[in-house]
């Protein structure tokens, strides 16, 4: 390990479970090389600008910033995403509903109609957009700075064409497309689904949007208000797909039944055998 990498990865020790991986990957995204690169040429010096942003991405590290946020980008489903505080950092178990979802829409014949609801970076609609040429997908997101967020990533990604992003709180009213035949095929969120309470007691408190993050007293309210107006959104033969708090899995299938007795519905589990995905079939 070179003497620079060795120096930042000491500096990390202390804040970091992964000193070494963390250096080799903030060094490698500073000079602009692979990290490959960066292990293989240990004798590499950095100049002035990128010395200081070294130091200035080190001093964000150690204030407890996340290190996503301090990359500036982040990768989900085989994409590098932009991403800012005004956003949550995309996790792998979140593409689980982007794989349900893709596979949904390939097996369609029709058409293609999608509303992404609580879009934030817009990780699940531009995947879904990059993986299904013919979709169309209204995003949606109360906070208009995570739609910026979204919108370049549709940009970087050449989907813009095929997102609409409307801020609003879960959906537009009166509903968005207004004719039957534009309604969706499927609707699927990513909500704020950590409980009020459990939330304060967590070490992502504070350092990701707690808009984001904060499902209300039981970790449901949101989806109590989604599936509320979801059938008036959802044509013939709809999906919605939803993910859920790993601990809330039985009571989100229950308010699932509750509020559609005559639905197919489905739990799906991550792959540390977590309750993950709610799946709703009108």
């Amino acid at each position: 390990m070179s003497s620079l990498l060795s120096s930042i990865t000491n500096r990390l020790t202390l804040i970091s479970d992964t000193p070494a991986l963390d250096a080799s990957v903030l060094l490698a995204d500073i000079i602009g090389k692979p990290r490959t690169w960066v292990m293989a040429h240990p004798e590499l010096t950095l100049t002035a600008e990128q010395r200081k942003r070294l130091d200035d991405s080190l001093k964000r590290l150690e204030t407890g910033e996340p290190f996503p946020y301090v990359l500036g980008h982040w990768e989900f489903f085989g994409l590098e995403l932009n991403i800012t505080p005004d956003v949550l950092i995309p996790r792998p178990e979140t593409e689980l509903l982007v794989e349900k979802a893709i596979a949904r829409l390939q097996e369609s014949t029709v058409r293609r109609t999608v509303a992404d609801v609580g879009t934030g970076s817009g990780a699940i609609a531009v995947s879904i957009a990059v993986n299904v040429p013919d979709v169309h997908i209204l995003a949606t997101d109360i906070s208009l700075a995570a739609l910026e967020v979204a919108r370049e990533n549709a940009c970087k990604f050449k989907v813009l064409q095929r997102i609409d992003f409307v801020q609003c709180d879960i959906l537009p009213y009166p509903p968005y497309p207004l004719s039957t035949e534009e309604h969706c095929d499927l609707i699927c969120a990513n909500l704020p689904y950590i409980p009020t309470e459990t939330l304060h007691g967590l070490p992502i408190f504070g350092r990701e949007p707690t808009l984001a993050l904060d499902g209300g007293a039981d970790g449901l309210d949101p989806f109590r208000r989604l599936m509320k107006i979801a059938p008036e959104w959802l044509a013939p033969n709809g999906l919605i797909l939803l993910e859920i708090e790993a601990t809330r899995g039985i009571l989100a299938l229950n308010l699932a039944y509750d509020m559609f007795s005559q639905a197919e519905i489905h739990l799906h589990k991550d792959l540390t055998g977590r309750d993950r995905l709610l799946e709703i079939r009108l």
